[in-house]
């Protein structure tokens, strides 16, 4: 689905207003759930989207008008396949979106952030079996790895840096740091 259960929001929020990042990319937005929860704490950053499914961007207004600020660019495209440039950011997130590929993707992708530059990375995955096939006519939507907390754990000591977690009873979220 295209939007995220509040589990770990606020504990989120705080790693986030520790940081103050000035950049961010937000992986697979959907309707645009971290930056409605982040953007207002901090003003004057720079917000990227890459979101696989074009029609979600007017769906749910996800570009920046006079009026409204969501992103201030967006790419249509698979984050898999993105210029690594577009991950040097403070701040990358990939909310509930790494389910969405195969494992081996996933981590690969997590790879390449930390590679590109990013100083921080906050992830959002069920840790619980949910199984989803496709949603409202989006296939990209549908749930292809089951994480749990101790893969993932695996995988972001991997990158090095410092992690913190919270674990709730439905989502499994991360904060990792270049920063010690």
């Amino acid at each position: 689905m295209p939007t995220s259960l509040d589990e770990g929001k606020d504990w989120s929020l705080k790693h986030f207003e520790r940081v103050k990042p000035d950049t961010v990319c937000d992986i697979g937005p959907g309707e645009g759930t971290y930056a409605k929860l982040l953007r207002p704490m901090h003003q004057g950053i720079w917000w990227t989207a890459i979101e696989i499914h074009k029609p979600y961007i007017a769906k749910y207004k996800l570009k920046t008008t006079k009026t409204r600020r969501m992103y201030d660019e967006i790419h249509v495209e698979d984050a898999r396949r993105s210029a690594g440039h577009l991950f040097h950011r403070d701040l990358v997130i990939c909310g509930d979106v790494l389910e969405h590929m195969p494992r081996e993707d996933a981590v690969e992708l997590l790879r390449r952030i930390e590679a590109a530059g990013a100083w921080n990375i906050l992830i959002s995955v069920p840790i619980v079996d949910a199984p989803q096939g496709e949603v409202d006519g989006n296939p990209h939507e549908a749930h292809v790895h089951h994480w749990d907390a101790g893969d993932m754990d695996q995988v972001l000591a991997q990158l090095g840096g410092r992690t913190g977690t919270y674990r709730g009873h439905t989502l499994g979220v991360w904060w990792w740091s270049r920063r010690g």
